[in-house]
């Protein structure tokens, strides 16, 4: 079906977040929408799929005006969306979440939606048991059950919100053939949001780009075997960086800084977690020193980030931090001493919803009872031209866009903090907010600052690290010559192919 957005119109307080956009999504293609954090891309498309109303302008369906109201509404009328974080009910099984999203129209018996969920994993190579619970499942096969129930509804335009994120090649290659399969044999249109200018030049037929609400433009992508031509991608991705961000981006230098003493030690540790365990690991970590943990999700590398700064229990071996032994202590008394861990989920762990970015900046910037307020509002201002944060002091935290959400982040550091535990610090942003990031990281870093940090990005792996640890059903590999590892071969070890052999569980720098 042929999807019409017309004069498309959207404030969020002062921000006009859609502003006069006019676009049509052909049935039988797969559409990128690109464009910086906050450009307006998810606005738009959860105007399309009935999460958010738009404040004026029309949608039309195969030329037909239609005025829904909600997401069920939406897939009504045949359009669905894969939200970043799939919408499913973690303690129920796989053939449960699809009964209880399915509505009438697999809703009604047990068998039926047996058979109908069996039909379509085979139908597109999934790989899902019903009866495992869906806590169990890794983010593609939750992606996967998503898209099957959408399907099974009677959905016919497909939009997915960053669907590569935090799964492995092969589960980006079995998605991939599932969307073509579905766009250019089935003559359905997918609309892919994404800031993997990769993943779109792969995958897509054409793109679409908005910036700060408007849409700027638009340009078919290369296909067959131009497709594959490293200087056609080159100059595809240079064109599109120059639409998202109205100028091209300098390549990054990477930059070598002396390491310092060792500031942060594991010795013999092991963790155990409800799915795994990591035993007898060792790491010394010196000052200035980046580490990058690669991973699959749920392969130990988060259960390790968390023993490290006192979220997970050790079940034996010890913490030295500065030679201070911390084994046991609660997080609290590791920031105290200069540890900070920042959580893959901002709202969910590293944010509070409902609070303003005055409130945030407060509640770190000052240990006084009573709050200086006019002062924290010279502060509140500067932290924000500092740090480039779209937004206004009285905003609440969720209102602003991922990439302002993880400037706020940045914001809330301390000065010199000793040791930084981050979990995807760039998880969603587009090229020039990742850079950002890592501008400030790198800074800290000269100052002496040592990071360990996990992304499920292998380019940012190899650019930033000094050592890369790879997890694998919690075993643990290194890779200390990182300048002379090319992603292909990262890939095959995030894969397992060191597990056949070894597992390094001893990483003394």
């Amino acid at each position: 079906m042929q999807i019409e957005l017309k004069h498309i119109h959207k404030r969020f307080g002062p921000v006009h977040a859609n502003n006069d956009i006019s676009v049509t999504f052909a049935e039988g293609r797969i559409i990128g929408i690109l464009g910086e954090n906050g450009a307006g891309k998810s606005t738009l498309m959860k105007i399309l799929s009935g999460f958010q109303p738009a404040d004026s302008g029309q949608i039309l369906i195969n030329g037909a005006t239609v005025d829904y109201h909600g997401p069920l509404a939406a897939i009504a009328h045949g359009v669905g969306m894969l939200q970043q974080d799939p919408l499913d009910i973690g303690a129920f099984t796989v053939l449960e979440n699809f009964i209880y999203g399915g509505g009438q129209g697999i809703g009604l018996k047990r068998k039926v939606a047996m058979q109908t969920l069996q039909d379509l994993t085979e139908r597109f190579g999934f790989q899902l048991d019903p009866d495992t619970p869906i806590e169990q499942l890794t983010i593609a096969q939750r992606q996967q059950l998503e898209i099957i129930r959408l399907l099974a509804l009677g959905v016919k335009t497909l939009i997915l919100d960053e669907p590569t994120t935090g799964i492995s090649a092969e589960q980006k290659d079995i998605l991939f053939n599932a969307l073509i399969e579905l766009a250019h044999n089935q003559q359905m249109t997918v609309l892919l949001v994404s800031h993997k200018l990769e993943d779109v030049i792969t995958l897509c037929d054409e793109v679409i780009v908005l910036r700060a609400g408007r849409l700027v433009g638009g340009m078919e992508m290369p296909s067959g075997d131009t497709a594959k031509d490293s200087a056609v991608i080159a100059q595809t991705k240079a064109q599109l960086v120059k639409l998202m961000f109205g100028e091209a981006l300098a390549p990054y230098q990477r930059e070598r800084v002396p390491l310092g003493d060792v500031v942060f030690e594991l010795d013999n540790v092991t963790l155990r977690g409800k799915r795994l365990s990591i035993e007898n690991f060792s790491l010394s970590v010196r000052a200035g020193e980046v580490i990058g943990l690669a991973g699959l999700d749920g392969s130990g590398q988060g259960l390790m980030m968390r023993g490290c700064v006192g979220l997970e229990r050790l079940y034996s071996g010890r913490i030295r931090l500065n030679g201070a032994d911390m084994t046991g202590k609660p997080y609290r008394q590791f920031l105290q001493r200069g540890v900070v861990f920042g959580a893959a989920g901002r709202l969910e762990e590293g944010l509070i919803a409902g609070l303003t970015l005055t409130e945030h900046i407060a509640l770190v910037a000052d240990n006084q009872p009573l709050v200086d307020w006019k002062a924290m509002a010279d502060l509140i201002k500067a932290r924000i031209t500092t740090y480039n944060i779209r937004g206004r002091p009285d905003d609440r935290i969720e209102q602003l866009s991922g990439g302002n959400q993880q400037r706020v982040l940045m914001a809330l550091l301390p000065p010199e903090p000793v040791l930084l535990v981050l979990e995807q610090p760039t998880r969603g942003l587009d090229v020039e907010s990742a850079r950002w990031i890592w501008e400030q990281l790198l800074a800290r870093r000269a100052g002496g600052t040592a990071i360990i940090f996990s992304s499920a990005e292998l380019d940012e792996l190899v650019a930033y690290s000094d050592r890369i640890l790879v997890f694998y059903a919690g075993q643990v590999y290194e890779v200390s010559d990182v300048e002379q590892t090319t992603i292909d071969e990262l890939g095959n070890l995030i894969g397992g192919s060191f597990a056949e052999h070894t597992a390094q569980q001893d990483v003394a720098s």
